[in-house]
This record gives structure tokens, C-alpha cells and sequence, in this order.
């Protein structure tokens, strides 16, 4: 049974920093991706980061592009969103999510994936 637990967040002034973290269990990783959505209240949810098992390739939303960082140890399993320079539109539920087959680019939300169970940020100017 796959389990995405994802911890970190919370509020932070606008120029700050958080870290999310989510934590794998009966995943497997290889050949695949996982990424980072966020959904603001009224939208949409949308792609922010993505990383890919095969050569560690990662990409980002323009909006984040310089800001956020995202890594996953193998050792123990888990994916990271360092977010930093926070701006108050990065407010939002954020969700870690895994594909459940291969071939999911790990961009569109639409997609067919394990989610973690969300986490809050909330950046104040």
C-alpha cells in the first residue's frame, strides 16, 4: 500500500522560507517521477515542481523558477520543496503526488497519482 505523508509548512512573512517534505512508503521510484502541485483557494490545482528518477532532472513553474528547490533522498524516501524569497502569492494547499503507473509526466494535476495528504503555507506581505 503506497503512503505519501507529507510534513512542513505553516506561515512564514513574505521573503521567507519553509520546507515541505513528504514522505514515501511502498513506492517505487524508479523510472518514474514525483512532484510538488499547490492549489490556492478558488483555483485551480497547479504543477510547481517535478523531479525524475532517471538522471535527477528537475523542473519548475515559471513563478518559482530561482525560489524553490526540489529534491528527493533515496536513503530515506523522501521528496523536498525548499521554498525561499516566499512571495504572498505562493499561498496555498500544497500536495506531493506520485504516479500510480508510468509514463505521468508529473505536470498536470489531472493526472492519475498518489497524493499526499496536503499541507498549508500561507506567505503575509
Amino acid at each position: 500500500q503506497v503512503q505519501l505523508v507529507q510534513s512542513g509548512g505553516g506561515s512564514a512573512q513574505a521573503g521567507g522560507s519553509l520546507r515541505l517534505a513528504c514522505l514515501s512508503s511502498g513506492y517505487t521510484y524508479s523510472g518514474r517521477c514525483m512532484g510538488w502541485f499547490r492549489q490556492a483557494l478558488g483555483k485551480e490545482r497547479e504543477g510547481v515542481a517535478r523531479i525524475y528518477a532517471a538522471e535527477g532532472r528537475t523542473y519548475y513553474v515559471d513563478s518559482v523558477k530561482g525560489r524553490f528547490t526540489i529534491s528527493r533522498d533515496n536513503s530515506n524516501d523522501t521528496l523536498y520543496l525548499q521554498m525561499n524569497n516566499l512571495k504572498p502569492e505562493d499561498t496555498g494547499m500544497y500536495f506531493c503526488a506520485a504516479p500510480r503507473g508510468y509514463g505521468t509526466m508529473c505536470a498536470d494535476a489531472k493526472g492519475n497519482y498518489y497524493w499526499g495528504q496536503g499541507t498549508q503555507v500561507t506567505v503575509s506581505s
